[in-house]
């Protein structure tokens, strides 16, 4: 019987006839302890492990193997930490922040629209563009006659504000432009690292769009595991739950419709060019995570694939227009 202390063989009477002790070391005890797991040993109904240490000398008290067993756990889960870290891990906490960001930001951004509208409603500018609007500008008191803004002020039915109001949304819209240079800085190591760790996702979806499904799918191999039709409706979860209880019509796409031959074909076609674009995202994931071989021809089968759809449904409306 294999136990976190070593071997052990125990006589259908249930006494010891022989034991295989392991040392002491923790880095030992947790490597028998993940060997143990992997196996999925299972032991015999009665059989209690702190007598067998006591019996076969590994221990001499509760104290010292309670001590012990800490100390291989510890370990064991430190090890399975490291061994748990994969390429893929830090693409999937960027997509996780940027998403993070967005939340933020666009509540951030809302109540600066809000907070700065009450002074200056005629401005009409919104999100990043305000936001540098106004920690650049300022009020609009404080804008020179040459500035292209300024004949909005002169007739402007905002409220005035003070100079410490100023310094605050000053303030305020330089930490909302930090959000978002740190979310196109995010976006950029997306694109510099998607390459290494998924070079066939990355070519045929692109960066952004690779990230985002092996994020959704919880790691490159999972998504890998995935069939096309699963990839295909990832992030219509409320499109396809409406079908499931009601009479909706099924989800075409999710997530991929931002890929531009999706985005960009015709509604006629979208779901068949969709379904097309997931059966070789799912065959380019797959690829990445078991041989990790670079085929850029996948690109060029897609793309001759959507042009034969095209070309099809482009002959079948001239046919039925005849």
């Amino acid at each position: 019987m294999d136990t976190w202390f070593g071997e052990v063989e125990i006589s259908d009477e249930g006494e010891i006839e022989k034991c295989n002790l392991s040392s002491r070391d923790p880095k030992e005890l947790a490597e028998r302890i993940h060997q143990i797991q992997k196996k999925g040993t299972a032991f015999r109904a009665g059989i209690e492990l702190r007598e067998i240490a006591f019996q076969c000398g590994f221990v001499d008290n509760d104290s010292e193997y309670l001590s012990l067993l800490q100390e291989a756990c510890v370990e064991a889960a430190r090890q399975s930490i490291k061994e748990s870290y994969t390429p893929d891990l830090p693409i999937i906490h960027a997509v996780g922040v940027i998403d993070d960001i967005d939340e933020a930001v666009n509540l951030l951004a809302e109540r600066l629209s809000v907070w700065y509208g009450d002074h200056f409603p005629e401005l009409g500018l919104k999100t990043s563009d305000l936001a540098s609007f106004v920690e650049s500008k300022g009020l609009r008191n404080d804008m020179s006659p040459d500035d292209s803004f300024y004949v909005l002020t002169e007739n402007s039915m905002g409220c005035p504000m003070g100079e410490k109001e100023g310094l605050i949304l000053k303030a305020f819209a330089g930490d909302i432009l930090a959000l978002y240079e740190r979310r196109s800085s995010l976006e950029q190591y997306i694109r510099d690292n998607m390459e290494d760790v998924a070079a066939n996702l990355c070519h045929l979806a692109g960066p952004l769009l690779g990230a985002r499904l092996i994020s959704m799918a919880g790691s490159l191999k999972k998504l890998a595991s995935l069939p096309s039709s699963t990839i295909q409706v990832m992030g219509a979860n409320n499109a396809l739950f409406k079908h499931l209880r009601s009479k909706a019509p099924s989800p075409k796409h999710g997530i991929i419709f931002n890929h531009p031959l999706v985005k960009g074909s015709s509604p006629r076609n979208r779901g068949k060019i969709a379904r097309a674009l997931a059966a070789k995202i799912s065959l380019a994931a797959r690829i990445d995570a078991f041989s990790g071989e670079f085929r850029p021809f996948l690109k060029d089968e897609l793309e001759k694939k959507v042009a034969s759809i095209e070309s099809r449904q482009e002959k079948k409306r001239k046919g039925v227009g005849k």
